[in-house]
This record gives structure tokens, sequence and C-alpha cells, in this order.
């Protein structure tokens, strides 16, 4: 039985048994033919379908395209409208470049007078997530989000980014990036009960040097990376100044960590803020409320200008900064 014929059947199979294809996906294939159902994972050569009582792997050179299926909102927990993040059951694995496409846009370059880092939208409303040495100092920031479709590119920057909580333990950050005209912002989902393992599969997505939407793949080294009373998991994902504050994912497109710092002198030595983290500080965030005029809330205050004899502000020169 050749290639076409065995997916034939499997669709037969899958309509006769009765499924449900509400929130199934739509594999085309190159001859015309379609399968109706739930992807449970993708590789580099393959995508493997779920028929119920069966599954088929169907090789990429013979898929023409693949229309995705809308999300159901009861199939995740933490979905609730109080939840800040969301967390998701039963997502297939998939390979970096599918997930890139397809999470992408919600990672996002945060962007202040002083410096620049990354982030990613935890809530369709525009609530996202970045590292506290970001934002440490700053109230003005901007969001520059990105969106791709099949024809075009659109690259926008958003003003009037609000701080909301931060905690410099954990360095972490929560801000608001304003809807606009917007109804809502594509999001990513934090990983709920934690799994990770050394060796285990791992990419980030972020703006390192202000390179923007750089994907860098890698493993965890470890998942227990002690470093000033914090757990952090160690991967080899590249990890540059510029990608704090950038999601680390796993094959499931799932947040596993939050990258905030890299060896300089060392290759392949990238940390990142594990989502257990991520998850306390959000459900605890009123007890981090941002408020620039509380100098334990982060905000770094600047000295006045020094002032001459004379009661006046002193003249600084331009080229040497003496008076």
């Amino acid at each position: 039985m050749n290639t076409a014929r065995t997916l034939t059947a499997a669709l037969a199979a899958l309509l006769a048994a009765g499924a449900s294809l509400a929130a199934s996906d739509t594999v085309v294939l190159k001859d015309g033919r379609s399968i109706v159902a739930p992807i449970l994972k993708e590789t580099s050569d393959k995508i493997w379908l779920d028929l119920g009582h069966d599954v088929v792997a169907v090789p990429w050179d013979t898929v023409e395209s693949v229309d995705r299926a809308e999300e159901d909102a009861a199939a995740f927990t933490g979905a609730d409208d109080d939840a800040l993040f969301r967390t998701a059951t039963g997502l297939p694995d998939s390979t970096p470049r599918a997930l890139a496409k397809r999470i992408g846009d919600a990672v996002i370059k945060v962007s202040t007078p002083s410096g620049l880092g990354s982030g990613f939208i935890i809530h369709p409303e525009g609530y996202a997530i970045t590292n506290a040495h970001v934002v440490q100092g700053e109230t003005k920031l901007k969001a520059t989000i990105f969106e791709e479709t099949d024809r075009e590119f659109r690259r926008e920057v958003i003003d009037d980014v609000e701080i909301l909580a931060v905690n410099n333990h954990v360095d972490l950050a929560l801000i608001k990036v304003p809807l606009g005209d917007r109804e809502k912002f594509p999001f990513v989902y934090v990983q709920g009960a934690e799994s990770l393992e050394a060796g285990q599969e791992t990419f980030a997505i972020g703006n390192p040097l202000g390179l923007e939407r750089t994907l860098s793949r890698g493993v965890i080294a470890t998942t227990q990376r002690a470093f000033q009373g914090l757990a952090f998991i160690q991967t080899t994902a590249q990890i540059n100044p510029g990608n704090s504050g950038g999601p680390l994912f796993n094959l499931k497109g799932e947040v596993i960590g939050v990258t905030n710092m890299g060896i300089p002198a060392g290759e392949g030595l990238g940390f990142a803020i594990p989502a257990r983290y991520v998850r306390d500080f959000l459900n605890n965030y009123e007890g981090f409320a941002y408020d620039k005029d509380n100098p334990n809330s982060g905000y770094n205050y600047q000295e006045a200008p020094p002032r001459s004899e004379y009661g006046t502000p002193a003249v600084l020169d331009d080229a040497t900064g003496n008076q």
C-alpha cells in the first residue's frame, strides 16, 4: 500500500471512530488530500498526527501546508481572566523553526534611554516579563513588537510601556505594553509543572547586541546551577547582552526560563531563571508593586546637578566634564 492510500485509510478510520475535529489541525498534502487530526509532535523530517486509536507519521516532503486549529482555552490551566499568565497541557513537541514562526511574535525588544534587552508577552492584554536589571533605574520604556505574515513583516515601536512590579532578588520585572488599537497581543505559555533534565533541547529568542529576533539553540547543561542563593538553568544556547529578559523555550514552545546572564569569557555558558520563580513572582506581584518614589522599588535617584558658589547650577565643560 502506498503512502497516499495509507493516509486516506487513516483518515477514514478517524471519521468512522467519530472523533471530534473541532480542535484538530489540518495537514494538506501535495497530492491535494488532507488529514484532519491533532498534531502530536513535529521533527525536522516528519509530523506526527493523533488519529485517536493510532498515530501516523507524515514525511514533511509530502506536506503542502499545515492549518493549525485555534487553541481551546478550556484545555489550558491558568486561563481565567484574573491570571496574568497562561500554562498549557498536552502541547505537542515541535521544532525551533516551526515554533519560532508560531510564537516568535510574542517576543519583544525592551528599550530604555540607557540600553536594551528582551522580553516576552504572557497575556493577550500586553502583560510581559523582562529582567529587573533591564529596567533598573529607568522610567521611560519602549517595546518593539514584530509581526510576520506570509506576505509581509512589520516592526512597530510602542511608547509608554509601564513598569508594574520589580523583584531585584530574582531579577524579574512585570511590564505592561499598551494595546492601542489592537484587540489582543500574541502570547506564550509559561511552563506549569516543571519538567527539566540535563540534555533536554532548548532554544532562546531575543535581541543580543540589538540583533533583533535572534534564535539560538542548545541543551540544558544542568537544571540547578547555584548563584547567590538561587538555582538557575544552565544552557548551551548562546546568551549575550541584549538577550536579558528573553524566553528560554522547550520543544513544546513553553517558557521554561528567563535568560538573564552569560559568561563572556566562556563558550556556551548561558543561564536562565527557572519558570518556577516566574510563576511565584507573578502570583505575588502585588508585593513587588513598582513605585518610583520608593527607594526600595528598583528606581535609582539621580544626583542633583552641582551648584556654583552663587547658588545657580554650575556649567560643565562638554569636552572635559569639568566646571
